[in-house]
């Protein structure tokens, strides 16, 4: 008798941050119903309790809470190490939350809100987590980016924007983050069984940036919402990039609509990523022995 493949992601622990709502939620659900076990997090307890039923009651599959606020790095690490003591193992990190903030705003460590959120977040998370995902293996690391990343520029002498601040200058910077992020872990990872990819969602129709809006996304938006992705269509290139079979071996890559894409010419700039990784490191207070290093070539 043939047998019957079972669901894509059986056996598999998928973690997604953020999957309270909007993309994180439907990333979440998607994944669920292949049958992945999936973990979520999010800053309020009901709302993540509330969204963790509505994945079960839609895929049937078990869902694990873990409620923290990304802002605040004393809150990240203790998320890592609750995560560290309930899942066993993580064969996916999707480091989907986000934010934009129109005005600034200083969080409980002294950083501007969108680099924190955006970019130390994930970048720490994904640092404290890496040796589970190891021993996982293989094993991947997506991240959420946003083709804004093609209008970023790292401003390493005002990276908080205490000097001079925009929204959307602040948003565009923490997305080229993103990119200059996977692309050096990437390079760290070299030659293991950990993939790091990221990607592009599209314009997707949620309450993204509605705490704090800029004039402009509050004139438009409601005009371009009928235009606007669904959330379970704006996941669809973070489901690809978690589960599709054929990723194991693809890394350091830049993805939009499911397909591998070229981003921004400052993406690449090596040196650029290799300081904003020193820079992130010590920002979040992170040992050398806790990091992944470049291989040595002889």
């Amino acid at each position: 008798m043939q047998q019957v493949p079972g669901p894509a992601m059986a056996g598999r622990t998928v973690l997604v941050t953020g999957g309270t709502g909007g993309i994180g939620r439907a990333t979440a659900r998607a994944l669920s119903t292949m049958g992945a076990h999936v973990a979520i997090t999010g800053r309020d307890q009901v709302r993540a309790e509330g969204a963790a039923r509505d994945i079960r009651a839609a895929a049937g599959g078990p869902v694990d809470v873990f409620v923290a606020d990304m802002s605040s790095l004393v809150q990240v690490r203790g998320l890592a190490d609750e995560i560290l003591q309930r899942l066993p193992r993580i064969d996916v990190l999707v480091n989907n939350v986000g934010g934009y903030w129109n005005t600034r705003h200083v969080t409980a460590d002294g950083l501007e809100r969108t680099f924190a959120v955006n970019h130390l977040a994930p970048f720490l998370l994904t640092n404290l987590l890496l040796e589970r995902l190891q021993q996982s293996a293989p094993a991947r690391v997506v991240t959420v980016a946003s083709q804004a990343q093609s209008m970023g520029r790292i401003d390493f002498d005002d990276l908080q924007g205490e000097h001079s601040y925009s929204g959307a200058r602040a948003y565009n910077q923490s997305k080229l983050a993103n990119l200059l992020f996977t692309y050096e872990l990437a390079r760290r990872l070299e030659g293991g069984s950990v993939a790091a990819n990221a990607l592009h969602p599209g314009l997707v129709s949620t309450s993204f940036g509605a705490d704090d809006p800029a004039l402009v996304q509050r004139l438009l938006v409601p005009f371009l919402r009928p235009f606007m992705k669904t959330p379970a269509r704006g996941a669809a290139t973070s489901v690809h990039l978690a589960s599709a079979p054929d990723l194991d071996q693809v890394t350091g890559r830049y993805f939009a609509g499911r397909k591998p894409r070229r981003s921004s010419s400052r993406s690449y700039d090596q040196a650029a990523a290799a300081r904003l990784w020193r820079v992130s490191a010590d920002l979040a207070g992170m040992t050398t022995e806790r990091q992944p290093h470049h291989r040595s070539s002889t």
